[in-house]
């Protein structure tokens, strides 16, 4: 089998965003590894839950594998996935959920992405995205940890950006505020009442105008706008729904 010039990683490629950065993937060939939960019936998959730090070393052992040699043009790592269903209000929320929060959108997309600073070598382009969103800057009720998390997942990205640049080496890597997507956590989040999400009603308006981007669409943006400008560190697409 002939190596593939270009290898790229997208955790949660099974739905949503993912798999429409699994469908837009501009480069010819390239082989596409899913880290998530659930298979992915067309690629090499890697199970990875981010809320159970024992499965994150299958995507580390991932890397070693298919970057230990690697003489292609590019690797690529998308961190997409997020710990889903977790929304509620801080010491009211289920205590175990809320900690799997913290773990799976806090910790764990630091730590895989230190992983693939790791080991990717000169000789070829390396990329590392994390996806973020508006809640890094906006103060969402019933979502305290993922806003944390994704305001620290910017804020990593600004510093290794300045570190990867004084040393000279190792990958671009950006962060990515993909805009109001139409995923299925979105609709879930629409279903829930104001009372439990006070932002609820709002999603399910912009759902309805027509105001979501689709995941193909969104992907489409992304990948356009890689590798990104230099010291560009976070890359902002579409808008919140209208009203939030």
């Amino acid at each position: 089998m002939t190596a593939p010039e270009t290898i790229v990683w997208i955790t949660g490629a099974t739905k949503g965003l993912g798999a429409g950065l699994v469908r837009a993937c501009p480069f010819q060939d390239a082989h596409i590894i899913n880290a998530s939960r659930s298979e992915h019936p067309d690629l090499e998959n890697v199970h990875l839950d981010l809320a159970d730090p024992a499965t994150w070393d299958n995507l580390r052992d991932s890397f070693k594998q298919h970057l230990g040699g690697f003489e292609g043009k590019r690797a690529i790592f998308v961190q997409n996935a997020c710990v889903e269903g977790v929304t509620g209000y801080a010491g009211e929320v289920d205590e175990h959920t809320y900690r799997r929060d913290v773990i799976g959108n806090g910790a764990a997309p630091l730590i895989l992405a230190d992983w693939f600073l790791r080991e990717v070598r000169p000789g070829y382009e390396s990329g590392l995205v994390l996806l973020s969103s508006a809640a890094a800057r906006m103060p969402f009720e019933a979502h305290s940890a993922y806003c944390a998390a994704k305001a620290a997942v910017e804020q990593w990205v600004r510093v290794v950006q300045r570190e990867r640049a004084r040393r000279g080496s190792g990958p671009w890597v950006v962060a990515v505020r993909p805009g109001f997507v139409d995923t299925p956590t979105v609709r879930w989040e629409a279903t829930l009442s104001d009372h439990e999400y006070p932002i609820a009603s709002r999603i399910r308006a912009g759902l309805e105008a027509g105001e979501a981007l689709s995941p193909a669409a969104a992907a489409a943006d992304i990948w356009a706008a890689l590798p990104p400008e230099r010291d560009t560190a976070l890359l902002l697409f579409g808008a919140t729904p209208t009203g939030v």
